[in-house]
């Protein structure tokens, strides 16, 4: 079986949510987030939600402790928002920051770099009611928030992710649950204007070796050759994977919307574009799966249809199993913009249960990561600066809407009894990190 050699000094690591490990939702003096309201109401498929989670809240020196004898050499994690500030501005609950000093602590001392990730999705309620992410009023908060973050854990978190996705929750949102492009579009320039202010408050409380953020960057390919498919695929991919990146890099975003004028259809106001670009340090890159693009003439917005994968293509989440679209979004994104690149997140949903002896034995995961793997090693021959990789994630982990559902994690998870076992995955990924050599 062939082996490659990843750089000296590749950082292994794992990615986790707060939302979806922590539980201890109202514990502690935490507020209410947008998906405790979300699950409350019957919005997910019943069974296990956030409101107990992993209980990494109560359990996190196990899982410290897992994930030091996997051999992680970095964990990114996020911070629930309404945790420290309950309702997202002003009062500060000081039992919600001294619970990530002890989860900072832990990590250091096992060995592991945290990379702290300030926002998944989980903004306070509270703010939620005033508008959110479509209140402009919401990028100060959220500035002043990061502020927080950086002055307090900044002696010791040396690497920073402002956001994570920030197309999924802004214009993706708005624009795939309701068709709302109006809002959608003023979404996506209020968060890219957050992104600025954030980004400048966190270096302004320390000096941080980096700051990041991930982008969700699927590949984008044409479902055919013909030129209105290739420009519908351009214009999909200036929407759904360079929009931030082009904004925070060079103060300017890509045109992809057909009808109007793009500036005023997003809300900019003067300086906005200014402190929308905040050079990153690195670009953080979540590559699941890529989509095929045909050109719709009946969308009067991008003229952009997404098509179905091929019949008989293995999915998971609804997404096809594309290794290929690792290489061309991290070769893309390098020759675009030149600056470090970091697989963020990349992962499958497959459902393994233990057996009879208590095994987990996770092929089909274990198969997955090595055709992803093999295919960033590839972009690296060829000459892109990656220099991580943040499988998601460390445990089965509440999936959003899809509770328990979708299993992601290298280490098994029962949600009733809150058993942990490492699966096959893990292991597999324990010795790749030992040797950083790739078998496949």
């Amino acid at each position: 079986m062939p082996a490659v050699e990843f750089p000296k000094g590749f950082d292994w690591g794992c990615a986790t949510c707060a939302y979806q490990t922590e539980g201890a939702w109202n514990e502690d003096g935490k507020g209410e987030s947008v998906w405790d309201r979300i699950t409350h109401r019957g919005g997910v498929n019943p069974g296990p939600n956030g409101d107990t989670a992993c209980d990494f809240y109560h359990r996190y020196k196990e899982d410290i402790a897992l994930m030091k004898e996997l051999g992680l050499k970095t964990v990114r994690f996020s911070v629930a928002w309404s945790r420290v500030l309950p309702e997202g501005k002003g009062r500060i609950n000081q039992k919600g920051l001294d619970f990530y000093d002890r989860v900072i602590d832990e990590m250091l001392a096992a060995g592991i770099s945290p990379l702290l990730n300030c926002y998944h999705f989980d903004h306070p309620m509270a703010l939620h009611k005033e508008g959110g992410w479509a209140n402009r009023d919401m990028a100060k908060c959220f500035a002043e928030y990061c502020g927080l973050l950086a002055e307090r854990y900044g002696d010791r978190v040396k690497r920073w992710m402002v956001m994570n996705e920030p197309w999924v929750f802004s214009g993706g949102f708005h624009i795939s649950r309701s068709g709302d492009w109006p809002t959608g579009l003023r979404v996506m320039h209020i968060v890219a204007l957050a992104h600025g202010m954030a980004v400048r408050a966190i270096r302004a409380a320390g000096k941080p070796e980096s700051i990041t953020t991930a982008f969700d960057t699927p590949g984008i390919y044409p479902a055919s050759d013909s030129e209105e498919d290739r420009a519908a695929t351009e214009r999909r991919w200036r929407m759904r994977d360079s929009f931030f990146i082009e904004g925070v890099q060079n103060g300017r975003y890509p045109d992809f919307h057909l009808g109007g004028n793009q500036a005023e259809l997003l809300g900019i106001q003067p300086g906005d574009m200014e402190i929308v670009k905040t050079p990153l340090d690195c670009l953080g890159l979540n590559i699941y799966a890529r989509e095929l693009v045909a050109h719709d003439p009946a969308d009067p917005h991008t003229g952009v249809r997404l098509a179905q994968p091929p019949e008989g293509v293995e999915t998971f989440y609804g997404m096809e199993l594309y290794p290929e679209a690792v290489h061309q979004v991290l070769m893309r994104m390098w020759n675009d913009y030149r600056v470090p690149l970091w697989v963020t997140e990349i992962g499958c949903n497959y459902s393994d249960f233990p057996d009879e002896n208590g095994t987990v034995n996770d092929d089909r995961r274990v198969k997955f990561l090595q055709s992803y793997f093999a295919q960033m090693h590839r972009a690296i021959q060829d000459g892109a600066d990656v220099r991580g990789c943040h499988v998601w994630t460390i445990m089965d982990s509440v999936e959003w809407e899809s509770g328990f559902d979708m299993r992601f994690g290298l280490v098994y998870c029962d949600p009733t009894t809150q058993q942990r076992i490492i699966k096959k995955s893990g292991y597999w990924y324990r010795d790749l990190i030992a040797a950083n050599r790739l078998a496949y």
